[in-house]
């Protein structure tokens, strides 16, 4: 089939490839020109494992196409999805659609021959029938069907080719067929189909992210009582993990969530139940409770070092949400780094997919290019992010100093190893044994 993606973001570029990687001809579109130069050259314009690999291939296989001419994408593609950015709108809960809304129109501005148009794009409650009502009124003939993404930064390929389900939702069952045809590839390889209304896969979206959201939340709130009670969190995570009905994943104490789906999919909930004066309490917990792990998680650093944290030397080691990705998005070290730095603190940071923008204006914080450099001489190493090049560390080859502290946010590594190498060591939701 001949595909058309307008947006080459996360989801977008991803998905794209592929669909190209299953035997789709793609054709990705963006309008910001040096993204496509870049794409077109064969280098990936996010950080994803295997991704350059494979645009490089379909790319040379003639099977992806990138472009910023969307008449032409439209015109030769049978489906087009939608795969635009839809952020919270500043200071609210509710979801910014002007993208999606765009898109619509610049679509059907081109073509009067009936195309699939699915959004893939995280949209709230409704959106569907609001794009319904602006084709109508163009007196065109598209269908319009929801087939939400549901694919972890640092593991997309994998995601996108062997999903656990895959959702397709539309007010018209004949669309399915078409929708199984092109997932056919992976169907066959076990994926599971599963259809429902398109305001049904609207809100399994949502619902998914929100219910990880709040698995996340209450396994770090119950990390704080094991630390106040000296119980370890691992071992209550995998008590209740290994009950079937709760299951282990996302029970990994941790900082507050973060990335492009959590944040702001909980937001657009909580402004969708409103709209339909509907009181989600328990996500309107995990929000805040999540907004308050940052505060209390960097506030505990004076535990660490004292009421004063001038010219403290401070390494930290990952500074995005999590590890595989570059993304940045609602990460803990947003807020923690500028806080600390504020205190005077002398902050240098190293995060394997490299320096940050958001960090360089700020004063005493700097970039370093290996976990050597950064920890060479710090009075406390922070683990914020959980990338394989910081789980086997020999932090007394590494710190050139003899008293130094670290402070594991992902425990990543065990007190006892810490205590029998004398290296003074806080963790999440774990008993001190300093």
């Amino acid at each position: 089939m001949k595909i058309c993606m307008i947006g080459t973001g996360y989801v977008g570029l991803v998905s794209g490839t592929c669909f190209a990687d299953i035997g789709h001809q793609v054709y990705c579109v963006d309008k910001d020109v040096s993204k496509i130069d870049k794409l077109n050259s064969g280098v990936s314009i996010i950080y994803e494992p295997g991704l350059d690999e494979l645009i490089q291939k379909n790319h040379k296989a003639k099977r992806l196409h990138f472009t910023s001419e969307l008449n032409k994408a439209v015109t030769v593609s049978d489906i087009i999805f939608i795969c635009v950015g839809t952020p919270n709108i500043k200071g609210s809960l509710k979801v910014n659609l002007s993208y999606v809304y765009k898109s619509i129109k610049e679509i059907l501005s081109i073509t009067k021959k009936k195309k699939i148009i699915v959004t893939k794009s995280t949209v709230p409650v409704g959106t569907g029938d609001e794009i319904e009502k602006i084709i109508k009124k163009k007196k065109k003939l598209f269908s319009i069907i929801s087939n939400p993404e549901f694919l972890r930064e640092g593991e997309a390929i994998r995601d996108f080719k062997y999903p656990d389900r895959i959702v397709v939702g539309s007010n018209s069952k004949q669309e399915f067929k078409l929708m199984k045809k092109l997932y056919g590839p992976l169907i066959n390889k076990g994926a599971k189909f599963f259809t429902t209304s398109r305001r049904g896969a609207e809100l399994i979206k949502y619902t998914a992210n929100a219910f990880l959201a709040t698995k996340i939340t209450f396994i770090n709130e119950i990390a704080n009582l094991c630390e106040q009670s000296g119980i370890n969190v691992e071992d209550v995570a995998l008590g209740i993990g290994s009950d079937s009905r709760i299951g282990g994943r996302f029970l990994r104490a941790g900082p507050a969530y973060g990335g492009s789906c959590f944040p702001k999919d909980t937001k657009g909930l909580v402004h969708a139940a409103d709209k339909y004066k509907t009181n989600l309490s328990i996500v309107k917990s995990v929000i805040k409770s999540n907004y308050e792990r940052v505060d209390f998680l960097t506030k505990r650093v004076h535990k660490i070092l004292g009421k004063n944290l001038k010219r403290k030397r401070i390494g930290v080691l990952g500074v995005t949400f999590k590890p595989n990705t570059d993304d940045m998005r609602d990460s803990t070290s947003l807020k923690m780094i500028p806080y600390l730095c504020r205190k005077g603190a002398l902050v240098s940071y190293y995060d394997p997919s490299g320096e940050k923008n958001e960090f360089k204006k700020l004063i005493n914080c700097k970039f370093k290019n290996s976990v050597k450099e950064n920890c060479l001489k710090v009075d406390l190493i922070i683990l914020l992010t959980e990338w394989d090049e910081f789980k086997l560390i020999d932090f007394k080859k590494v710190v050139k100093k003899k008293s130094f502290k670290i402070y594991d946010l992902r425990n990543i590594y065990t007190a006892e190893d810490m205590k029998r190498n004398k290296i003074k060591y806080y963790s999440i939701g774990r008993p001190d044994i300093n």
